[in-house]
Protein backbone atom coordinates (compact mmCIF):
# COMPACT_ATOMS: atom_id res chain seq x y z
CA UNK A 1 0.00 0.00 0.00
CA UNK A 2 1.06 3.63 -0.79
CA UNK A 3 2.38 6.56 1.51
CA UNK A 4 -0.96 8.24 0.11
CA UNK A 5 -3.24 5.58 0.77
CA UNK A 6 -2.10 4.82 4.06
CA UNK A 7 -2.48 8.86 5.13
CA UNK A 8 -6.30 8.65 3.22
CA UNK A 9 -7.32 5.99 5.67
CA UNK A 10 -6.19 7.37 8.71
CA UNK A 11 -7.80 10.33 8.20
CA UNK A 12 -10.97 8.31 7.17
CA UNK A 13 -10.54 6.29 10.18
CA UNK A 14 -10.02 9.46 12.52
CA UNK A 15 -13.13 11.26 10.65
CA UNK A 16 -14.86 8.39 10.49
CA UNK A 17 -14.51 7.29 14.43
CA UNK A 18 -15.41 10.79 15.77
CA UNK A 19 -19.37 11.17 15.50
CA UNK A 20 -21.54 8.05 15.86
CA UNK A 21 -25.27 8.27 16.06
CA UNK A 22 -25.67 8.57 19.56
CA UNK A 23 -23.35 11.52 19.77
CA UNK A 24 -25.23 12.97 17.14
CA UNK A 25 -28.56 12.31 19.36
CA UNK A 26 -26.78 14.01 22.05
CA UNK A 27 -25.93 17.02 20.25
CA UNK A 28 -29.15 17.12 18.62
CA UNK A 29 -30.76 17.46 22.34
CA UNK A 30 -28.65 19.80 23.24
CA UNK A 31 -29.46 21.91 20.34
CA UNK A 32 -33.05 21.58 21.46
CA UNK A 33 -32.84 22.61 24.93
CA UNK A 34 -30.40 25.76 23.88
CA UNK A 35 -32.59 27.09 21.17
CA UNK A 36 -36.22 25.73 21.85
CA UNK A 37 -38.28 24.20 18.67
CA UNK A 38 -39.53 26.52 17.53
CA UNK A 39 -36.18 29.10 17.34
CA UNK A 40 -34.67 25.78 15.16
CA UNK A 41 -36.35 26.49 11.62
CA UNK A 42 -35.70 30.01 11.94
CA UNK A 43 -31.84 29.00 12.38
CA UNK A 44 -31.85 26.35 9.15
CA UNK A 45 -33.79 28.81 7.30
CA UNK A 46 -30.84 31.15 8.00
CA UNK A 47 -27.98 28.27 7.28
CA UNK A 48 -29.45 27.76 4.29
CA UNK A 49 -29.57 31.41 2.77
CA UNK A 50 -26.18 31.93 4.07
CA UNK A 51 -25.09 28.55 1.98
CA UNK A 52 -26.82 29.71 -1.42
CA UNK A 53 -25.34 32.87 -0.98
CA UNK A 54 -21.92 31.65 -0.47
CA UNK A 55 -22.39 29.33 -3.19
CA UNK A 56 -23.45 32.08 -5.87
CA UNK A 57 -20.79 33.97 -4.81
CA UNK A 58 -18.54 30.68 -5.79
CA UNK A 59 -20.37 30.53 -8.86
CA UNK A 60 -20.38 34.31 -9.63
CA UNK A 61 -16.05 34.24 -9.01
CA UNK A 62 -15.75 30.83 -11.11
CA UNK A 63 -17.63 32.80 -13.56
CA UNK A 64 -15.36 35.84 -14.03
CA UNK A 65 -12.07 33.43 -13.96
CA UNK A 66 -13.48 31.69 -16.93
CA UNK A 67 -14.38 35.13 -18.54
CA UNK A 68 -10.98 36.85 -18.00
CA UNK A 69 -9.12 33.44 -19.27
CA UNK A 70 -11.23 33.36 -22.53
CA UNK A 71 -10.32 36.96 -23.08
CA UNK A 72 -6.77 35.97 -22.86
CA UNK A 73 -6.91 33.18 -24.99
CA UNK A 74 -8.98 35.11 -27.60
CA UNK A 75 -5.77 38.12 -26.71
CA UNK A 76 -3.16 34.76 -27.60
CA UNK A 77 -5.12 33.27 -30.70
CA UNK A 78 -5.23 37.22 -32.32
CA UNK A 79 -1.20 36.94 -32.29
CA UNK A 80 -0.03 35.96 -35.63
CA UNK A 81 3.47 35.40 -35.23
CA UNK A 82 4.02 34.95 -39.21
CA UNK A 83 2.74 38.90 -39.02
CA UNK A 84 6.76 40.40 -38.51
CA UNK A 85 7.98 37.60 -40.93
CA UNK A 86 5.85 39.16 -43.82
CA UNK A 87 6.92 42.89 -43.49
Amino acid sequence: MSYKMNIIMSINTILLGMFGGPEILVVMAIVVLLFGGKKIPELMRGLGKGMKEFKDATKDIKSEINDATGDIKKEISDIDPTKELRK
